[in-house]
Protein backbone atom coordinates (compact mmCIF):
# COMPACT_ATOMS: atom_id res chain seq x y z
CA UNK A 1 0.00 0.00 0.00
CA UNK A 2 1.18 3.50 -1.24
CA UNK A 3 1.87 6.11 1.20
CA UNK A 4 0.60 9.74 0.60
CA UNK A 5 1.85 12.85 2.94
CA UNK A 6 -0.20 15.91 2.25
CA UNK A 7 1.29 19.74 3.41
CA UNK A 8 1.28 22.64 2.85
CA UNK A 9 4.65 23.67 4.34
CA UNK A 10 7.84 22.04 5.77
CA UNK A 11 9.44 24.25 8.09
CA UNK A 12 12.23 23.20 10.90
CA UNK A 13 11.64 21.45 13.68
CA UNK A 14 11.90 24.87 16.07
CA UNK A 15 8.81 26.06 14.25
CA UNK A 16 10.26 29.29 14.01
CA UNK A 17 8.15 28.96 10.28
CA UNK A 18 11.45 31.25 8.61
CA UNK A 19 12.96 28.26 6.52
CA UNK A 20 11.51 25.51 4.59
CA UNK A 21 9.38 24.39 1.27
CA UNK A 22 5.96 26.43 0.32
CA UNK A 23 3.57 24.23 -1.06
CA UNK A 24 0.94 26.29 -0.88
CA UNK A 25 0.70 28.44 -3.84
CA UNK A 26 -0.13 25.26 -5.83
CA UNK A 27 1.86 26.43 -9.32
CA UNK A 28 5.07 26.93 -8.15
CA UNK A 29 7.51 25.24 -5.08
CA UNK A 30 9.64 28.21 -3.11
CA UNK A 31 12.62 27.34 -0.76
CA UNK A 32 13.15 29.60 2.22
CA UNK A 33 15.78 29.81 4.51
CA UNK A 34 15.83 32.86 6.86
CA UNK A 35 12.67 33.79 5.83
CA UNK A 36 13.86 34.54 2.19
CA UNK A 37 13.04 32.84 -0.80
CA UNK A 38 16.17 31.02 -2.12
CA UNK A 39 14.88 28.94 -5.18
CA UNK A 40 11.62 28.64 -7.13
CA UNK A 41 10.25 26.25 -9.52
CA UNK A 42 7.04 26.36 -11.56
CA UNK A 43 4.47 24.07 -12.77
CA UNK A 44 6.70 24.27 -16.22
CA UNK A 45 10.17 23.89 -14.79
CA UNK A 46 11.11 27.16 -14.94
CA UNK A 47 13.22 27.08 -12.00
CA UNK A 48 15.56 30.59 -10.51
CA UNK A 49 17.77 30.56 -7.71
CA UNK A 50 19.31 33.44 -5.68
CA UNK A 51 22.91 34.40 -7.22
CA UNK A 52 25.87 35.50 -5.58
CA UNK A 53 25.43 37.69 -3.11
CA UNK A 54 21.95 37.08 -2.42
CA UNK A 55 20.49 40.45 -4.44
CA UNK A 56 19.74 39.07 -7.59
CA UNK A 57 18.04 35.76 -9.25
CA UNK A 58 19.29 33.03 -11.84
CA UNK A 59 17.02 31.72 -14.39
CA UNK A 60 19.38 27.68 -13.70
CA UNK A 61 17.87 26.77 -17.12
CA UNK A 62 19.28 30.01 -18.87
CA UNK A 63 22.86 29.72 -17.14
CA UNK A 64 23.62 26.09 -18.37
CA UNK A 65 25.28 25.14 -20.90
CA UNK A 66 22.94 23.01 -23.44
CA UNK A 67 25.47 21.42 -25.72
CA UNK A 68 29.61 20.60 -24.61
CA UNK A 69 31.63 18.44 -26.67
CA UNK A 70 35.32 17.71 -26.86
CA UNK A 71 36.68 16.29 -30.13
CA UNK A 72 40.27 14.76 -31.28
CA UNK A 73 40.87 15.52 -34.96
CA UNK A 74 44.11 13.92 -35.29
CA UNK A 75 44.60 10.54 -36.59
CA UNK A 76 41.34 9.01 -36.29
CA UNK A 77 38.58 11.76 -35.23
CA UNK A 78 36.76 10.65 -31.97
CA UNK A 79 34.16 11.65 -29.66
CA UNK A 80 35.98 12.26 -26.42
CA UNK A 81 33.01 13.60 -24.25
CA UNK A 82 30.14 15.63 -24.67
CA UNK A 83 25.96 17.02 -23.90
CA UNK A 84 23.92 16.36 -26.15
CA UNK A 85 25.86 15.32 -29.20
CA UNK A 86 24.58 12.95 -30.62
CA UNK A 87 27.95 11.59 -32.91
CA UNK A 88 30.59 13.60 -35.26
CA UNK A 89 30.98 13.65 -38.98
CA UNK A 90 34.64 14.07 -40.11
CA UNK A 91 34.26 16.77 -42.80
CA UNK A 92 38.45 15.87 -43.76
CA UNK A 93 41.33 17.47 -42.30
CA UNK A 94 40.59 20.15 -39.75
CA UNK A 95 36.37 20.10 -40.03
CA UNK A 96 34.42 18.25 -37.56
CA UNK A 97 30.68 18.52 -37.46
CA UNK A 98 28.95 17.98 -34.09
CA UNK A 99 24.99 16.56 -34.54
CA UNK A 100 22.96 17.88 -31.62
CA UNK A 101 20.33 15.41 -29.69
CA UNK A 102 18.17 17.90 -29.22
CA UNK A 103 17.70 20.74 -31.07
CA UNK A 104 18.30 24.54 -29.84
CA UNK A 105 15.01 26.44 -30.68
CA UNK A 106 16.86 28.90 -32.85
CA UNK A 107 20.63 29.74 -34.44
CA UNK A 108 21.33 32.81 -32.61
CA UNK A 109 23.05 30.68 -29.73
CA UNK A 110 26.39 31.87 -28.13
CA UNK A 111 29.55 29.48 -28.72
CA UNK A 112 32.91 29.31 -26.59
CA UNK A 113 35.18 27.35 -27.95
CA UNK A 114 38.98 26.61 -27.61
CA UNK A 115 41.75 24.65 -28.96
CA UNK A 116 42.95 22.56 -26.23
CA UNK A 117 46.59 21.61 -26.79
CA UNK A 118 48.54 25.11 -27.59
CA UNK A 119 49.88 24.11 -30.86
CA UNK A 120 50.14 27.12 -32.71
CA UNK A 121 47.01 26.77 -33.49
CA UNK A 122 43.52 28.05 -33.04
CA UNK A 123 39.87 27.01 -32.89
CA UNK A 124 36.77 27.96 -34.94
CA UNK A 125 33.00 27.30 -35.26
CA UNK A 126 31.08 27.85 -38.31
CA UNK A 127 27.33 28.14 -39.74
CA UNK A 128 26.19 27.12 -36.58
CA UNK A 129 22.41 26.17 -37.24
CA UNK A 130 19.75 23.70 -35.28
CA UNK A 131 21.25 20.37 -35.62
CA UNK A 132 24.67 20.92 -35.29
CA UNK A 133 27.76 22.54 -35.39
CA UNK A 134 30.85 22.57 -37.55
CA UNK A 135 34.48 22.62 -35.54
CA UNK A 136 37.01 23.83 -37.31
CA UNK A 137 41.21 23.47 -37.08
CA UNK A 138 43.54 26.34 -38.26
CA UNK A 139 47.30 26.95 -38.13
CA UNK A 140 47.90 30.11 -36.46
CA UNK A 141 50.52 31.35 -39.69
CA UNK A 142 48.35 30.45 -42.57
CA UNK A 143 44.37 30.49 -41.98
CA UNK A 144 43.99 29.92 -45.45
CA UNK A 145 44.64 25.70 -44.54
CA UNK A 146 42.58 24.02 -42.34
CA UNK A 147 44.74 21.77 -39.84
CA UNK A 148 43.16 18.99 -37.61
CA UNK A 149 44.13 19.68 -33.62
CA UNK A 150 44.78 18.00 -31.14
CA UNK A 151 41.76 18.71 -29.47
CA UNK A 152 39.32 21.26 -29.44
CA UNK A 153 36.51 21.70 -27.02
CA UNK A 154 33.21 23.82 -27.84
CA UNK A 155 30.01 24.72 -25.40
CA UNK A 156 26.74 26.06 -26.64
CA UNK A 157 24.24 28.40 -24.57
CA UNK A 158 21.05 29.32 -25.11
CA UNK A 159 17.35 27.68 -25.68
CA UNK A 160 16.61 24.40 -26.34
CA UNK A 161 13.46 23.82 -29.13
Amino acid sequence: MASELRVDKIHNEGGDNDSGIDLSTNDQIVLKTANTTRLTMNATGQTTIVGEGGSTTTSVQQGLAKVWVCVTQTSTQALNDSLNVSGITDNGTGETTCTYTNAPSNSNYAVSIAEGNAQNRHAMYNANNTTRLKLEGWEHASINSPVDCETIGASVHGDLA
